[in-house]
């Protein structure tokens, strides 16, 4: 397997952001971190799904918003 180094990195980096340009570079890379993180997923047999259902949430679960401090005045107040 070759040695890749500190400096071998820099370049392919400095390559790759001249050809995809400074906008689409942190993109890329958040979407070969997920690609990467699937793929392992994949491999180990893990999901998202597994550790929430461990602790007995889902995702559908969500509290339910607050109500703002206007609405509490509202409510609180007699009408009169």
């Amino acid at each position: 397997m070759p040695n890749i180094g500190p400096l071998e990195l820099i370049v392919v980096l400095v390559i790759a952001l001249v050809i995809l340009g400074p906008k689409k570079l942190p993109g890329l890379g958040r979407s070969l971190g997920t690609g990467m993180r699937e793929f392992k997923d994949s491999i180990t047999g893990n999901s998202k799904d597994d550790g929430k259902s461990e602790l007995g949430t889902s995702e559908d679960d969500e509290p339910a918003p607050a109500a703002s401090r206007d609405d509490a005045d509202t409510v609180s107040r007699p009408r009169g």
